[in-house]
């Protein structure tokens, strides 16, 4: 009798677990559901950064993560048993006080082994600094949980090595270089929530601009409105009372120092399509170049649809290169996207002026080498710097919800150079990272300011054109 009282007490136990009486359990499987909380959770790459505002959701991320890994029930990774990770906080006042209090609120405490504590005691977890907690894995393992703070320094972070490292807010970089070394035996993950307060820093550089073009990087913004169990009637209390560039970091989760940006107009977010989708051939318009052969050569495929809205496609990105190089690589991509070409099967582009001027390695010029390869360039462009960037800015300003600029994510450069492009001394832009925005200018500035969509071409006019093509391929044999 014994024994069938404590089975049915281990099945309501686990009915209980089901339904969702532990917060984990909860988490995100209501009628209210963190779109962007699943998003972080549901990434595969290594190294994955939430910038969010204050009370946008960010930091629960990251404990849950943490928890989800250490128990061996993450529901979008691969699980394993004795998982062994840091939380990693600023100073052991805030890790108490947020990083460690959110973890504790995730984990059941019959999972929980043993606690070894910094400070405190073990009967009142919350009120003192935990160094490490050991739980059971669901494999039958034991996870490790350990509980780091930066003001530790970094010789406190050498030696382990470990599955994952949450950074709860921006660490100092040598901590940071330090715990990448920490998981790169296991390729284990990083992560890390945090607000943007410190300006332009190595994080900025690393991780939001992705200097060095690391395939792993991943991140995303959170802001108040992002999070659905905040009440829209405090947001709009609280929205009122902060200035603008507070609302920039401690809303919108941004880096600041954006007052020295060329284009503050330009959001990710909003102007990088996250679901690129195939170019209908009416919407091609033509292909920009801006040459740099020992500085890179930028090339972006422009289409226009019929309500004037603007879509950079393609990206050719290259310094080092002669201009065959670079014509191979244009038809290489114009191909891929199934790009217009002349009866001839030459490609159009606009390329700035100084392309007329000769090389010191050939007697032609860039345009005619070009013209040589197959790619007919138009060097007649404006070059007008302030007027461009003034147009640029119209077509990246929201009206109505929508901007006229969109960008395809494969545009990692044009990405790259809007988002650092600053002014310099004497009023002018410093001329440094903008050979993709030059010819993004270049090709703006061929749009009239109210200009009309172009119609469809009938199905007549397609075959007439598909018939001049066929003869002139023919003549060419």
């Amino acid at each position: 009798m014994q024994q069938i009282i404590s089975r049915i007490n281990l099945i309501e136990q686990e009915q209980k677990l089901r339904k969702g009486e532990d917060r984990l359990a909860k988490y995100n499987t209501g009628e209210k559901v963190h779109l962007k909380q699943l998003a972080f959770h549901k990434c595969q790459k290594k190294n994955r950064w939430v910038f969010g505002g204050n009370r946008s959701g960010k930091t629960e991320c990251g404990a849950v993560e943490s928890v989800y890994l250490a128990r061996g029930i993450h529901p979008y990774r691969q699980n394993k048993d004795n998982v062994f990770g840091w939380v990693v906080s600023l100073s052991q006042q805030v890790q108490r006080d947020v990083a460690q209090n959110k973890v504790l609120s995730y984990i059941n405490p019959s999972w929980i082994v043993d606690v070894s504590m910094l400070s405190g005691k073990k009967d009142s977890l919350k009120y003192g600094v935990i160094d490490q907690i050991r739980m059971r894995n669901v494999f039958g393992g034991i996870s490790v949980i350990g509980f780091k703070s930066c003001d530790q320094g970094r010789e406190k972070f050498q030696g382990s090595s470990l599955d994952f490292v949450w950074f709860d807010e921006e660490p100092p970089e040598d901590i940071y270089d330090e715990c990448r070394m920490r998981v790169l035996d296991k390729c284990g993950d990083i992560f890390g929530t945090m607000t943007p307060l410190k300006g332009l820093t190595f994080i900025h550089d690393k991780i939001y601009l992705n200097q060095e073009n690391d395939p792993e990087i991943w991140y995303e913004f959170m802001e108040w409105g992002d999070n659905p169990y905040l009440d829209s009637a405090q947001v709009a209390l609280l929205t009122k009372t902060l200035s603008s560039d507070q609302l920039e970091s401690r809303r919108y989760g941004r880096f600041k120092a954006s007052s020295g940006l060329v284009y503050p107009e330009f959001d990710e977010q909003i102007h990088v399509l996250k679901q690129p989708f195939n170019i209908p051939l009416e919407w091609q318009d033509t292909i920009s170049i801006d040459p740099g052969l020992n500085n890179p050569l930028s090339a972006h495929w422009y289409a226009v649809d019929y309500d004037g809205n603007i879509y950079v496609v393609a990206e050719h990105f290259e310094a080092g290169r002669d201009v065959c190089y670079h014509s191979d690589m244009i038809k290489k991509i114009s191909k891929s996207l199934n790009w217009k070409s002349d009866a001839f099967g030459r490609y159009h582009a606009i390329i700035d002026s100084a392309a007329n001027q000769r090389t010191l390695a050939s007697s032609k010029s860039v345009t005619e080498l070009f013209y040589d390869s197959g790619i007919i360039v138009n060097p007649n462009v404006n070059k007008d710097m302030f007027s461009g960037i003034q147009r640029v800015k119209q077509y990246l300003k929201v009206n109505d919800n929508k901007p006229k600029l969109y960008i395809f994510p494969s545009c990692v450069n044009l990405i790259r150079e809007l988002k650092t492009y600053r002014w310099g001394a004497g009023e002018n832009p410093r001329k440094v990272d903008d050979h993709a925005l030059d010819e993004l200018r270049y090709y703006i500035m061929t749009k009239p300011d109210n200009a009309q969509p172009k119609k469809p071409k009938t199905e007549i006019q397609k075959d007439k054109e598909r018939l001049i093509r066929k003869i002139m391929n023919e003549r060419k044999k």
